[in-house]
C-alpha cells in the first residue's frame, strides 16, 4: 500500500480524473486513536493521512475502495473499538465516507496547503552530519524545516520538503523568522555558532533555541553572552542539544534525541500534556533547566 501526503494525492487524483473518498472521523468518544476532524484520503492505489491506524483503519480503507468500485456516494458507521475489531482503546468513532469531486479535491488541496503553510518552523543552521541527520528526521513531522549552511555543497542530496538555503551570513535569517519558531545551531564554526545563538536569544518569540556541543561550550558561551550583558539570557539555551540521557554522540542519534525535544516544544501545550516521566525530567521549552555535561563530542 501506498501512502503519500494528501495534498500529493489530492492533486495526484485531480489531474487524473481519479475517484478518491474522503475517510473523517467525525465523533470520537472515550480513548481512541485519533481526534475528531482527522481524515483520509482513499484512492485505488494510494492512501494520504491517517485515521489512527489498526483494524479499524485497515476496514476502512476496504470499505472506502468497495465504495469506489461501486456507487455509492457517502456513508457514515459507528465503531466501538474492543474485542470484535481486535483494537483495545476501549472508546468509540463515528467515520463519514465521502465520494469527492473535482472542486471538493481542490478544496481538500487548499486545506492540506494551508495547513502546511501554519506549520511551526525549525531552522537548523549547519548541514554537517547532525544538521543532515536532524533534517530529515524532522522532515515527516508537520513541521516547516530550513536548512541553512554557508557551503552549498552541504545542502544537496536532501528529501524534498526540507527548505535548502545557502547564505554567506546565516544569522541575517533570524529576524524574519516567525514568531514560535525553534532554532538550533551546529555549524562547522563555534564563533558562527555563538553568533547566530545569540542572535536567536534575542528573539524573546522563538519557541526553542539549542545548540550542539558540551558543558565547556556552554560555559564559554556564557561568557560570551556576559560580555554584553545578556548573561540571564543562558537559561534559555538548550545545550547540549537532545538532553545528557544517552552520551551517544553519534549524529543519528542526538538527531533522535533533539528531535523528541523540539516536538515537545512546537507540536504540545508543553508540561501539562507531557508523559509524567518527561514531565519530571523537565523537559521544556527555551530550558531553563541546568544540565550535566554530556561530554566535549557533541561540539
Amino acid at each position: 500500500m501506498q501512502y503519500s501526503s494528501t495534498s500529493a494525492l489530492a492533486q495526484t487524483a485531480l489531474a487524473a480524473a481519479r475517484p478518491a473518498i474522503l475517510v473523517t472521523v467525525d465523533q470520537a468518544r472515550g480513548s481512541t486513536p485519533r481526534e475528531a476532524g482527522a481524515r483520509m484520503l482513499v484512492t485505488a492505489q494510494e492512501v494520504a493521512g491517517t485515521i489512527g491506524g489498526g483494524r479499524l483503519e485497515f476496514d476502512a480503507i476496504d470499505m472506502a475502495r468497495r465504495m469506489l468500485a461501486g456507487e455509492e456516494s457517502d456513508a457514515r458507521i459507528d465503531v466501538p473499538l474492543g474485542p470484535e475489531i481486535g483494537q483495545c482503546c476501549g472508546g468509540r468513532v463515528s467515520l463519514t465516507f465521502w465520494r469527492m469531486d473535482a472542486a471538493s479535491l481542490i478544496r481538500l488541496q487548499a486545506e492540506a496547503e494551508a495547513e502546511n503553510a501554519e506549520s511551526p518552523a525549525v531552522f537548523i543552521f549547519g548541514a554537517g552530519h547532525t544538521g543532515r541527520a536532524l533534517a530529515q528526521a524532522l522532515a515527516p513531522l508537520p513541521l516547516a524545516i530550513a536548512l541553512i549552511d554557508s557551503r552549498p555543497d552541504t545542502l544537496k542530496g536532501l528529501p524534498e520538503g526540507i527548505r535548502c538555503i545557502a547564505a554567506a551570513m546565516p544569522e541575517t535569517l533570524i529576524d524574519d523568522a516567525p514568531a514560535g519558531s525553534a532554532f538550533v545551531v551546529m555549524t562547522h564554526d563555534h564563533s558562527l555558532d555563538f553568533l547566530i545563538t545569540a542572535a536567536a536569544l534575542g528573539r524573546k518569540d522563538a519557541a526553542y533555541v539549542g545548540m550542539i556541543g558540551s558543558a565547556t561550550k556552554r560555559e564559554r558561551f556564557r561568557r560570551h553572552l556576559a560580555e554584553d550583558g545578556r548573561e540571564a539570557e543562558i537559561e534559555r539555551l538548550t545545550l547540549p542539544i537532545g538532553g545528557s540521557a544517552l552520551r551517544d554522540k553519534r549524529p543519528a542519534v542526538i538527531a533522535a534525541m533533539t528531535v523528541a525535544e523540539i516536538a515537545t516544544c512546537l507540536l504540545n501545550d508543553h508540561e501539562e500534556k507531557l508523559p509524567r516521566s518527561l514531565a519530571a525530567a523537565g523537559v521544556g521549552c527555551h530550558s531553563d533547566r541546568s544540565r550535566d555535561e554530556r561530554g566535549e563530542g557533541q561540539g
